[in-house]
């Protein structure tokens, strides 16, 4: 034990995720469609809690300038939005899953390069069954991802549904192993 474990009683920092359990997404949209039946909507999103320092400003901003400029040749259409809590959606429209993921990448990096990779909250996929929504919720500071299925009621959620799909896609995607860190996302604007 190191003289800082020493200090802080056993307790160590988390490690950062690994940044290619975002990409895990391409494999297991493959087994999502073809095996499980479900049909991503083409649209993603990635959100943070902004500040309103100019240093943040510009980043956010320049991961914009970023996805526009490369939406010439894959066609993303980037939006904003921020919701009733406080929270920054970048939220990306395209045909193409694959480009989906990259463009989430590219907004995630852009913030941990520049500091500030504990202000993202999460990257949202959507998914549909039956025209009823799937989101799949990738937790940044996990490294880990976890399906989201909505109830038939208001605040309702499908908790059956979601541990199937941990069980249909866990050899894909490396899955939240906590069920009590599967937060819902309500109002999700995808």
């Amino acid at each position: 034990m190191g003289f800082l474990d020493a200090l802080l009683g056993g307790r160590r920092k988390l490690s950062a995720p690994a940044p290619d359990r975002l990409f895990a997404m391409t494999t297991a949209q493959v087994t999502l469609e073809a095996e499980l039946g479900l049909k991503h909507r083409p649209v993603a999103g990635i959100v943070f809690q902004a500040l309103a320092t100019a240093d943040f400003k510009q980043i956010v901003a320049d991961a914009e300038e970023l996805l526009r400029g490369a939406a010439k040749d894959t066609g993303t259409k980037v939006e904003t939005s921020d919701d009733q809590f406080g929270y920054r959606w970048i939220i990306l429209r395209d045909e193409e899953f694959e480009d989906l993921v990259v463009s989430v990448n590219v907004v995630s990096s852009q913030l941990e390069a520049g500091g500030y990779g504990d202000r993202i909250l999460c990257a949202v996929f959507v998914f549909e069954e039956g025209g009823e929504p799937i989101y799949f919720i990738y937790n940044f500071k996990r490294g880990s991802w976890y399906p989201f299925v909505p109830g038939s009621g208001e605040k309702q959620r499908n908790n059956e549904r979601e541990l199937q799909l941990k069980a249909q896609i866990g050899g894909d995607l490396p899955i939240e192993r906590e069920l009590e860190r599967w937060f819902p996302l309500w109002e999700i604007p995808l």
